[in-house]
């Protein structure tokens, strides 16, 4: 679909950039360098990881204030690790549907996607179990705990 990263980046701040708009909500710098960092990181971040980056532009108060704009207008989703930890990454309107790696020593989650078959088979075990619990699935997010290569050595 993209040729490259800087043209995936492009299309995703686009898109970002309309639907804020749409919401009547400035597309700032900071909101931009947030978007951009979170659209290369290849899985969800802290604010800590993410302040690391962004350091130099970026002071944490307005760091915080830019995620809670973001997720509030539908840009990112905020999701919590074992730790209870906030991470954040682009909404799966952006990214599409995926799931995540957890290293369970270092924390690093990393996003994957699994084959188009495997994915029919965990949507069928899906819906019987929120059938069998009495729920009507819509959706599903899977986070696989392992631990990661740099952990394992």
């Amino acid at each position: 679909m993209y040729t490259d990263a800087v043209e995936y980046v492009t299309d995703l701040e686009q898109r970002v950039g309309e639907r804020l708009g749409a919401r009547r909500v400035r597309f700032t710098d900071t909101r931009r360098a947030t978007v951009r960092v979170l659209a290369r990181a290849g899985g969800p971040r802290t604010a800590s990881e993410l302040h690391d980056t962004l350091r130099d532009r970026v002071p944490l108060s307005s760091l915080y204030r830019t995620l809670t704009v973001l997720e509030d207008a539908g840009v990112l989703d905020r999701s919590h690790d074992a730790q209870g930890v906030a991470r954040y990454e682009p909404a799966e309107w952006l990214l599409g549907h995926h799931h995540h790696l957890v290293c369970v020593e270092c924390g690093a989650v990393k996003d994957i996607q699994i084959a188009p078959q495997v994915e029919t088979e965990v949507s069928r075990l899906v819906e019987r179990i929120a059938t069998e619990a009495g729920y009507t699935a819509t959706g599903h997010k899977i986070e696989v705990e392992g631990i990661c290569r740099s952990c394992a050595r």
